[in-house]
Formats: structure tokens, C-alpha cells, sequence
């Protein structure tokens, strides 16, 4: 009869540690990416290759396609958007930079964008650490700027954000399904 016990309260004590134990969450469907300008910077940095200090760095998520038409049906036109899935895509600046006319300081921020068939206006907003795009405050607006919509050779399955030089500075490149976008940004 002792055993029995001694068993049984063996069997709860395990029970109560494997319960306790935090769960493993999955893996999301829509991955956190990270892109710098310049390209690969922390990896050049920690090989002492980096010869150009860090200007920009976009963190977002990137959903795919699986088959859903995307603009215009998914990412609803003229609707405010995250720009990504999950948190809502923040862009950091490591110096001030010009966007549209405006200056924007030092400073890491929250992109959304309102996208339309033939542009989208991009806006960089105060507020960071958002979910989504449900308590966006239209007040905490630092800049909106509207570009032109360019389409793919080649469709892109997932999101994907890349800076790239340009004549004035550098280009936020934005593609997915047979879209692209680029928003500019004077140095």
C-alpha cells in the first residue's frame, strides 16, 4: 500500500512539474526579418569589415502569399496597413534623415502605409511597440509621403524590405506579390 501511495504522489508531483513548465511557442507563419543599410551591417561590423557607419534598419514580419490575392483583397486598398503581419514594421534611424521635405530625427519609429492601387503613402509615426495597426493615432504622425507603385517581373511569394543606395541618399525597397515599392530617403 505504500508503494501505491509513494507511486502515486510520484506520478502527481511529475504531472504538477511538466504543467508548470513554460510552453514552447510555434513557429510563426509569418517570420521576424530584419534588414540594415548598409546591407549585412552587423555582420561586417564583428568582422571589422564594416567601413560605412549604420543608417537605417527595418524590423517586420513577412506573411506570404499561399495562394490569396494580396493587394486590394488581403491588404485592403485605402486602408491603413502595418506593413508586415503581427507588430507593426519599425524603421530605425541611427542619424537624421530627410523624408519627403520633412526631417525626421534619430530615432526608431513605427511605418505604416495606406496602399492604393497606383501609390501608396507611407507614414512614420511616434508611437513603437504596436501590435497591428488598431491604436494607430493619426496625432503621432512625423511625416506621410506618397509613391508611386511599380509592378514585378516576377512575383514574390513573401514580403520582403531592403535598403539600396539611390542618387540622394537611400531607398526603403517594399515587394510582394507583383508589387513594388520604394520610399526615399535623403541623407
Amino acid at each position: 500500500m505504500k508503494k501505491v501511495l509513494f507511486v502515486c504522489a510520484s506520478l502527481l508531483l511529475i504531472a504538477s512539474i511538466v504543467r508548470s513548465q513554460p510552453s514552447v511557442p510555434s513557429i510563426d507563419k509569418s517570420p521576424l526579418d530584419i534588414s540594415y543599410y548598409p546591407t549585412d551591417y552587423p555582420q561586417l561590423k564583428t568582422q571589422g569589415k564594416a567601413t560605412d557607419p549604420v543608417i537605417a534598419r527595418v524590423i517586420y514580419s513577412r506573411p506570404k502569399k499561399e495562394g490569396r490575392p494580396v493587394f486590394g483583397s488581403l491588404v485592403e486598398y485605402g486602408k491603413l496597413w502595418r506593413v508586415g503581419a503581427n507588430e507593426a514594421t519599425e524603421i530605425e534611424f541611427f542619424r537624421p534623415v530627410a523624408i519627403g521635405q520633412k526631417k525626421v530625427a534619430k530615432g526608431r519609429y513605427t511605418l505604416y502605409a495606406i496602399v492604393n492601387e497606383k501609390s501608396w503613402t507611407f507614414i512614420i509615426n511616434k508611437d513603437t511597440d504596436i501590435w497591428g495597426s488598431f491604436k494607430y493615432k493619426q496625432a503621432n504622425d512625423v511625416v506621410r509621403v506618397e509613391v508611386p507603385v511599380q509592378k514585378l517581373e516576377e512575383p514574390l511569394e513573401s514580403l520582403a524590405m531592403m535598403f539600396e543606395k539611390s542618387a540622394s541618399g537611400i531607398n526603403l525597397v517594399i515587394a510582394w506579390e507583383n508589387t513594388k515599392v520604394a520610399l526615399p530617403i535623403t541623407l
